[in-house]
């Protein structure tokens, strides 16, 4: 470009500069300002720069000054602080749903919101525990279609593969499509769950949303009945476990002292408890009977056992006996 029509761009050099190389701790003087326009090939005096920064205040910018020796000039961000984009970064590296080249790259779009400064202290790492590195990235854009389906009410279309016995991937359902009404989007245990109203079963079933394959969104009306109206997902959340349904049965649970904490993590704070003399409790929860939630009670290794009732404990008993002859 030529030096006049450089020139005439020195404004937007300069919004770009603070924007990019200025926060809340770092600032440029004005000496430092005008080498950096002549480093785009464009002249600067010190009373054009000043006009030019009340010209960006006057638009709207929040330019504010460092006071050091010399004076610095910064930019206030409207958008995320360094704390916030933190957090995010943490959250995006920290998900097994997403596969390691996505992750990556919604991190380098984060740390352009971040001055060339705080760009240096979200260069952070967070192992993932369990994440798959050939993990399709097909779930990230399967969530957005079925939400997509539910605003248009329409079903969604799909094939869904598991795993065979020699770890490769077949279609169920004889390979052809399922069609179903999609009615949550679940988080959890790491992976985005489909809850679905199934016409052919009459009855909600679950899919995780990574092994669909060629999601669309049907031209089909999705189904509307009083089961999918009066479906509470908040309920199951708590109840399930690893997304696996059952019987719903309450359950009188004796917890130890030091694994409160994991109980109130698992099933929230508003139980009804009962205190103990040993520091512990006796807390009344409604589980999803299933042999994960007896596998996560055996986990607890005594710290959490099955108080009651006595039908449930002793199925519980039966299970393990159950294991025991199978080792």
């Amino acid at each position: 470009m030529a030096a006049n029509g450089k020139q005439k761009l020195k404004l937007l050099y300069l919004y770009k500069m603070l924007d990019e190389q200025t926060d809340a701790e770092h600032g440029l003087s004005m000496s430092m300002i005008l080498q950096n326009l002549a480093d785009q090939g464009i002249t600067a005096e010190r009373k054009g720069i000043y006009k030019d920064l009340a010209v960006l205040r006057e638009f709207g910018c929040e330019i504010g000054t460092i006071q050091r020796m010399p004076v610095e000039y910064t930019m206030e961000k409207a958008g995320l602080d360094l704390a916030e984009l933190t957090l995010l970064v943490d959250a995006v590296q920290s998900s097994r749903f997403l596969t390691e080249r996505t992750a990556n790259r919604l991190v380098k779009k984060l740390s352009a919101l971040a001055s060339v400064h705080e760009r240096e202290a979200l260069k952070r790492r967070v192992h993932v525990d369990g994440r798959v590195k050939s993990q399709s990235d097909s779930a990230f854009y399967n969530v957005d279609a079925i939400h997509e389906a539910m605003r248009l009410k329409r079903k969604v279309a799909f094939l869904y593969y598991k795993y065979d016995n020699g770890m490769k991937p077949q279609a169920q359902h004889d390979g052809k499509l399922y069609v179903e009404t999609p009615v949550h989007v679940v988080y959890a245990n790491g992976y985005y769950y489909l809850i679905a109203w199934s016409d052919n079963r009459g009855d909600f079933v679950r899919f995780r949303v990574d092994r669909m394959r060629l999601l669309q969104v049907s031209d089909e009306k999705a189904t509307r009945n009083q089961q999918i109206a009066n479906y509470a997902f908040e309920d199951f959340a708590y109840q399930a476990f690893g997304m696996f349904d059952g019987e719903p049965v309450s359950a009188k649970l004796r917890v130890a002292p030091d694994a409160m904490d994991i109980v109130a993590d698992r099933f929230g704070t508003g139980l009804p408890v009962k205190p103990r003399r040993d520091g512990g409790a006796e807390v009344s929860v409604t589980v999803r009977k299933s042999a994960q939630f007896f596998g996560w009670v055996a986990g607890m290794n005594g710290a959490v056992t099955i108080a009651g009732p006595k039908k449930l404990a002793d199925e519980y008993r039966s299970w393990l006996q159950d294991l025991a002859d199978q080792a």
